[in-house]
């Protein structure tokens, strides 16, 4: 089935796109409409607000006017990402979710093409895009390893530049291997863009909500595999991701909770893989490496 062809309303899964937003600004309009336009499956979208106090709602409802297909849920407070993304699932209809930060900008057919794919691969329960920055660059989580504590040591000081033919030091970012022509298995994509088969969700679960931000993408693919579903990646899908909009204003609340969630999550799954010395390091180094990066982070507000 080509591109151009539009499904018929009794045959075409229907997607349930979840947005999540925290004064995600103008942005929060752009990918909206990016998901409105010329989609070629029937959809529903609904926008999770956690309490943004900028104009992005107010934009956004002046934007998409009555249109029915979007519903707004706002938070009172800011519940995380992964609790927000939880929050609609029991009114979602979708035999298919997309779960879309609201920085990123997505194509007309790609719902479409997302369908296919999974049409096509019964025994894989997500898929992501080639996530691309705005200068047209592939984005560093687009395609990944698990970032198991020993990975992540590797990435930290460079290991795999100094071992680079060494598959004992390869890092879990595999943004300079050959981009693939077709969909491939993957251990890791982008949590900014991740369609999700809900038959698979019901089996795995829900993102852990006790992850406030970042990490709850890694816990899910972790799990998604142990159950024995396959992640993909799909090179032909192309998604533009505006990294960071929406986290501007707090970097150091972000940092702390991105740091926090590491720590979650190799503890979570990694702890009985490796000596207790080596746990409390890995746990050393997450929390060495905030206070450096937060003593940076200082510098640079003052200049």
């Amino acid at each position: 089935m080509s591109d151009t062809t539009v499904l018929s309303s009794t045959t075409a899964p229907f997607v349930s796109v979840i947005i999540v937003n925290y004064n995600g600004g103008d942005l929060l309009t752009r990918c909206v409409l990016s998901a409105l336009s010329s989609q070629q499956v029937e959809f529903e979208i609904f926008v999770v607000d956690n309490a943004s106090d900028d104009t992005s709602l107010a934009t956004l409802r002046t934007a998409v006017g009555t249109d029915k297909r979007v519903q707004i849920l706002q938070n009172t407070q800011n519940e995380g990402f992964a609790k927000a993304s939880n929050r609609p699932l029991p009114q979602t209809h979708g035999q298919y979710l997309l779960f879309l930060n609201p920085d990123c900008i997505i194509q007309p057919n790609t719902l479409h093409r997302f369908c296919q794919t999974l049409d096509t691969h019964p025994e894989a329960g997500m898929a992501g895009a080639l996530v691309r920055n705005p200068d047209g660059t592939e984005q560093a989580g687009s395609r990944r390893g698990t970032p198991s504590p020993w990975r992540s040591v590797v990435r930290v000081l460079h290991l795999d530049k100094f071992f680079p033919n060494n598959p004992r030091f390869k890092s879990f970012v595999l943004t300079q291997e050959a981009m693939p022509t077709t969909a491939v298995p993957m251990e890791g994509i982008s949590g900014a863009c991740m369609f999700v088969r809900r038959q698979a969700m019901e089996q795995v679960g829900t993102m852990d909500e006790a992850y406030f931000l970042h990490c709850e993408d890694l816990d899910w693919f972790m799990r998604f595999r142990q159950a024995g579903w396959i992640i993909l990646f799909v090179p032909t899908i192309e998604v533009l991701h505006i990294k960071g909009a929406c986290s501007r204003r707090h970097p150091i609340r972000v940092l702390w909770y991105k740091h926090r969630g590491m720590v979650r999550y190799y503890r979570k799954f990694f702890r009985q893989q490796y000596p207790i010395w080596l746990q409390w390091g890995v746990i050393i180094a997450v929390w060495t490496r905030f206070a450096m990066l937060l003593v940076i982070n200082s510098v640079l507000r003052k200049q």
